[in-house]
């Protein structure tokens, strides 16, 4: 029996969980959210309650029974709280501007970098500290997805520790070249 995949899921108050045929419906006071569901898994709901069961005893089926709890836990926090990625630009001249449902980019390059903002994503600049962008949204894989590709078009590199990073993220950071060292 997979620990994570036995573990019974709390639906809080304000969230509606239905499961039709082998697709499941989460809706909440920040949206709805569905997924689909493997033959060899089944969802069971009972009052507050969500329980992942799998049919069979494959090795396919123990691989998606914690996997699928995961992914509908991640559903139920999403439509309830939502979920938030934070990127520090670090670097002289580097900033970023949003205009709707674009963000541009000053990185460094000989051109600014515009990126479009996928649907159910907002993204806003954190007013108390400077160039930093929060990403915010219901579906945790976009979230991750999106903070991903902003962050791949400038990696922090180890040298000056320029570049776009985590808040949080630790960057190891190399000493360079010592050129002249001789004894």
């Amino acid at each position: 029996m997979s620990k994570i995949g036995k573990m019974p899921i709390i639906v809080p108050t304000g969230v509606e969980v239905s499961v039709a045929d082998s697709m499941i419906h989460v809706k909440g006071p920040k949206g709805q959210l569905q997924a689909s569901l493997p033959l060899s898994i089944q969802i069971i709901h009972e009052d507050n309650l969500v329980l992942i069961k799998r049919k069979g005893d494959g090795a396919q089926e123990r691989s998606y029974h914690g996997l699928i709890r995961s992914l509908v836990n991640n559903m139920i926090i999403g439509v309830f709280n939502g979920f938030e990625k934070r990127l520090e630009i670090i670097g002289v001249g580097y900033r970023a501007q949003i205009s709707g449902k674009k963000i541009t980019l000053s990185l460094g390059f000989s051109h600014p970098i515009d990126y479009v903002v996928p649907e159910g994503i907002t993204i806003e600049m954190d007013k108390e500290q400077k160039n930093t962008v929060v990403i915010c949204g219901i579906d945790k894989q976009v979230v991750g997805q999106v903070a991903s590709d902003i962050r791949s078009f400038r990696p922090p590199e180890p040298y000056k520790g320029k570049g776009i990073r985590y808040v949080g993220e630790h960057v190891v950071r190399k000493s360079g070249k010592t050129a002249g060292a001789k004894e």
